[in-house]
Order: C-alpha cells, then structure tokens, then sequence
C-alpha cells in the first residue's frame, strides 16, 4: 500500500499552507479574543479556490476528492481552528451534499454563487431537543400546493448567522419517523426565516454559530432535496462524509499543537538545559507525534473509503470506519492538546499562547457529527452486525 500524497495533493497542500501562514495564523489570537469572523476571509478563500472543492468544475467547483478537502481543513486549522470549522460547513456540510444531491437544475442555480464564495452555505440540522438524536428533529414542513410551510427552529447552526443556502432537514410525516423526513435547499432571503441570536462559544471563537426560526417560511417545492420522505438517505450518507471529514480538523489541531511544543521544548531552558532534554518531557512529544501518525492513516484512509462508497463500493464499512476516525482523532487532538498546555507550564495557561486556544477548539470534535458516545455506539453495532 502506498501511503505517499499524490504531486496533486502536495501541491494544493502546500498552497493552502502558504495561505494560512500568511492570512491567518496573524490574525488568529485577534479572531479568538474579538470572537469575530475576519472582514474579508470569504473571498480570499474563495480566490484560493477551495470555496467548491469537491464540487463539479461545470459549477465552479474544483472537482477534487474528498482527501483533498481534508488536507485543506487540516491545514487552515492548523493556524485557526474556527476559520476551518465554518470554511468545513460551507464546503462539505452545504456544498459537497448539493454536489451530491441536488438535480441539475438545482446545482446550476446555487453551486456556482456558493463554489466563488459570493454565497455562504451552511446545514441545519441539529435542534434544540434533537443533536444526537437527529432523526427526532421536529421542524415540521406541511404542502401547500406548489410550496411548502415550514415551522421550527435550529440549534448550534455554523455560519447560521451569516449563511445565504442552508440544506434543512424536517419532518414531512411525523407518523413515519425517520422515513418522514424530507431534506431541502433553504435561501435564507424566503420570508419566514430569521436570525434568532448568535451564540457564544467556549471554542472556535469566530467562527459564527447561531438559533435559527423558521415561522411559517415559504420553501418552494422544487427546493427539495432529493425526494419527499427520502431525506434519511441523504441524512445519512451526508454523516459519513462528515464524520470522515470532520477527523481532519482534529489532524490539523494536534499537529500544531506539535510543532508548538518542540519549538517550546527547544528554547525553554529550566535548571540549566532545554526542558526537551528532559526524559518526560520527551516522552511527550513521542506519545504526541505517535498518536498523531496513527490519526493521520485512519483519517486519509475514512477519506478514500468514503470516495469509494460514492462510486458505489463497502458502503457499511464507511459507517464505522468514518465513525472511527473521528471518534480517534477527536479523542487524540485533546490529549495532545492537553499534553501542549503542560509541556507550556505556566506560559500555556496564558492567553497570548495560542495552544490554550487549541486545547479550546479540541473539544468541539468530540461533540459535533456525533458525540464520541454515539461513535462507539455505531462501531459496535457495526461490528455486531445490527
């Protein structure tokens, strides 16, 4: 097995690293403390072209795999966190499940403003009393003739404040529970749809994160997704790819918290000598770059698996394996951010050292897509064959 990025992954690797070095690792602790979205980011990512990354160049995307779209959230989180988790609902969360569901009609009309970055997209998804338990969700969506009235509302919604297309998720028959939910292509400029609040956030500050109300908003009927009733499968399918996605934030996130720590290691000097010719401190940094590499396989290896599934091979396996990899790298990006602070000492529980940040911004990824206890849950009946 050859385990070595293609010349096309390395190169879109190292352009987007050269990005983030440059446009936000400066602006980084300023997006943090201010807990604001920086003025301008949307466009500049989306003159870097990741805007559309897995979509079809015939709408403007760049029609790159999955792995592809890791290795650009791996390396925007490595400077920020929150840039790369709103980037991810944009380009996987919204776009890449438009790409793969949406008919023609409607990916002419609403990948090509979402893949230049003109429009923001988002998923709505989660609810106040519905995270893990996403199939109980309860905004309702009843037909009206060539329309449908849609009532409820939408929790912990990335990009919610600030997104132009939003793929919802409701109820179109309550009685048939997960069979009854429906998916659809929200504009949020369609009467009915408003702002509740934007929330703030232990982590991933700057990153925007709102309650959405849905009060009686008008979605026409060609606006669905998919097909009436059928939106467990898109659901579904969208999880796997996110799960799979999602473990390269982690990727990102401990492998910063890496670097940041040999370099500490180098040049802080305690009885004498650099803390890094400590042997405990050592040990740290192994267990650091050994955790981080078993990561990075499961991660790339989710990625092509769930490529694979696309195109019509194990679609079971991906179930666990995309649950795997973000359960891992989830779990391993806080130790080793964790393990960052203390190799830091004093200096880590300050503010102005940015692996406090880190450790912060972990933490979300044991949570979203699925917490950690719903990962296992799903490996094991995976694995018992349910």
């Amino acid at each position: 097995m050859d385990f070595t990025l293609s010349d096309q992954h390395r190169m879109l690797q190292d352009s987007v690293r050269r990005f983030a070095e440059k446009e936000i690792w400066p602006i980084a602790e300023e997006i943090d403390e201010k807990d604001e979205w920086p003025e301008g980011m949307w466009q500049k990512l989306g003159e870097l072209g990741v805007m559309g990354i897995t979509a079809d160049v015939e709408y403007g995307g760049a029609g790159a795999d999955l792995l592809s779209a890791i290795l650009v959230l791996q390396e925007l989180s490595k400077a920020s966190p929150s840039v790369a988790l709103s980037w991810g609902a944009h380009a996987n969360l919204c776009v890449n499940n438009l790409n793969r569901n949406a008919n023609t009609t409607q990916k002419e009309t609403y990948l090509p403003p979402l893949c230049l970055g003109e429009h923001i997209g988002a998923l709505g998804l989660t609810e106040p009393d519905a995270g893990s338990d996403a199939v109980n969700i309860q905004t309702v969506a009843v037909r009206d003739g060539d329309r449908y009235i849609v009532n409820g509302t939408k929790m912990f919604i990335t990009n919610g404040s600030v997104a132009n297309t939003i793929v919802l998720y409701t109820k179109t028959d309550k009685e048939k529970k997960a069979r009854g939910i429906t998916a659809f292509i929200l504009d949020t400029a369609f009467p009915g749809f408003s702002v509740s609040k934007k929330l703030k956030k232990y982590g991933h500050r700057g990153s925007p994160t709102a309650e959405l109300i849905l009060e009686d908003c008008v979605i026409p009927a060609e606006n669905v997704l998919g097909e009436e009733n059928k939106g467990i499968d898109v659901l579904m399918s969208g999880l796997d790819v996110e799960r799979a996605f999602y473990a390269g934030e982690s990727l990102g996130i401990a492998e910063a918290c890496l670097a940041l720590s040999l370099k500490y290691a180098r040049e802080r000097v305690q009885f004498g000598k650099p803390i890094g010719s400590f042997q405990l401190v050592q040990a740290k940094l192994a267990d650091m770059y050994t955790q981080i590499e078993a990561g990075r396989m499961l991660c790339y290896r989710a990625a092509i698996m769930a490529d694979a599934a696309e195109r019509g091979g194990k679609g079971a396996e991906i179930h666990k394996l995309s649950s795997a990899s973000i359960l891992y790298n989830g779990e391993m990006a806080v130790r080793v951010a964790d393990q960052a602070v203390q190799i830091h000492g004093g200096y880590g529980y300050m503010l102005e050292y940015p692996v406090q940040r880190f450790l912060r911004d972990a933490k979300l990824i044991e949570i979203g897509a699925g917490t950690s206890e719903i990962r296992r849950l799903i490996i094991a009946r995976e694995l018992m064959g349910a």
